[in-house]
């Protein structure tokens, strides 16, 4: 049974502590005490605020007004732990403002500002400079009920390392964390002009998903940038493409789809342990969800073990994923018996 405040006994096994045996065995009697508790401590690490609600994109596609009225749900259930922020393209905040009522201070619309695509450095410039004064005007009149969390946004490719200088000077007052987006294939190039910009509230956002097989970056591709973010100690969020925990192959794309456990588990465990390219490959491809167990202690993937407080420290770096969907990643995590 639970043991006080709704936590598993501590279950300790007597033998070599270093014993892959005993340690499976010891996990093994946790995952069974986990049960009596929603979610084990170790999952909760992992996913805390990790879902960013994208539901006006695709496929969901949904029109601002019921996308609002979902995150008004959801920041009053029992999963809001898991959510993030809503993100709310810049041009559609005058009507967001008009449908704020739903929120308050302890019920907060928190919002991740998504900036206008420009197709080079110059317009770049000039849209981050619109978005960065509708920010500020939306703050002055609406920071209760709905604060601006953090600014996503394209890069175009002619973005150089002066013109980073001059977005961080816009952006400066507002103190937003802020994503950058560019293609998977310059995803390395990237984050290292990001670390180079000297910028601790530049991050990198990487696309791992989409509505087409095309839209979809190879593991290959998911791995260097995980790799790279350690590396420049740059943060990196994901967007599109992680509906669902474990990789698996989806009729509906054609393709096979990250999952988010995958995605990341291999941000922090590969952090923790110094993996190489092709150990962080391997997990981001691993289909069995029998290889992710969950305890109030640690989150371990086959052999590999993060204890919680090094979980929380290492996701300040692999921050949140978009998903056009908040209930279906609750619901698959109740389908794997990870969530009650």
């Amino acid at each position: 049974m639970a043991s006080k405040l709704g936590h598993p006994p501590v279950i300790r096994v007597i033998g070599c502590p270093s014993c892959a045996y005993v340690k499976r065995l010891t996990r093994g009697l946790s995952a069974l005490f986990s049960r009596f508790v929603s979610a084990a401590s170790s999952l909760r690490a992992l996913l805390a605020r990790a879902i960013d609600y994208a539901g006006m994109f695709p496929p969901c596609s949904l029109a601002l007004e019921p996308a609002l009225k979902n995150q008004a749900e959801y920041v009053r259930s029992g999963d809001s732990w898991m959510l993030s922020a809503f993100v709310l393209p810049v041009a559609k905040f005058a009507e967001a403002a008009q449908l704020l009522s739903q929120f308050d201070k302890h019920h907060q619309l928190r919002i991740s500002a998504l900036g206008a695509k420009t197709e080079n450095a110059k317009d770049f410039l000039a849209e981050l400079k619109n978005s960065a004064e509708a920010i500020r005007l939306f703050q002055n009149q609406h920071v209760d009920p709905a604060p601006v969390m953090q600014l996503e946004m394209l890069l175009p490719q002619d973005v150089d390392l002066m013109k980073l200088q001059e977005a961080a000077g816009v952006l400066g007052d507002l103190k937003l964390q802020t994503f950058w987006e560019t293609t998977a294939e310059s995803a390395e190039q990237t984050i290292s002009l990001l670390a180079r910009a000297q910028q601790p509230a530049f991050g990198y956002k990487l696309r791992t998903g989409g509505v087409t097989a095309e839209a979809f970056p190879s593991s290959v591709q998911i791995s260097r940038a995980i790799l790279a973010s350690t590396k420049h100690h740059v943060r990196i969020k994901f967007t599109a493409g992680l509906h669902h925990p474990i990789r698996q192959f989806r009729d509906e794309v054609k393709t096979e789809m990250h999952g988010f456990l995958n995605v990341l588990g291999a941000g922090v465990l590969s952090a923790e342990h110094h993996w190489d390219e092709a150990q962080t490959i391997e997990m981001l491809e691993d289909q069995r969800a029998g290889s992710f167990e969950f305890h109030d202690t640690v989150f371990a993937w086959r052999d590999w073990e993060i204890t919680l407080d090094r979980i929380k420290a290492r996701r300040k770096f692999v921050t949140s994923f978009g998903s056009c969907s908040f209930d279906d990643p609750g619901e698959d995590l109740r389908n794997l018996n990870l969530l009650l």
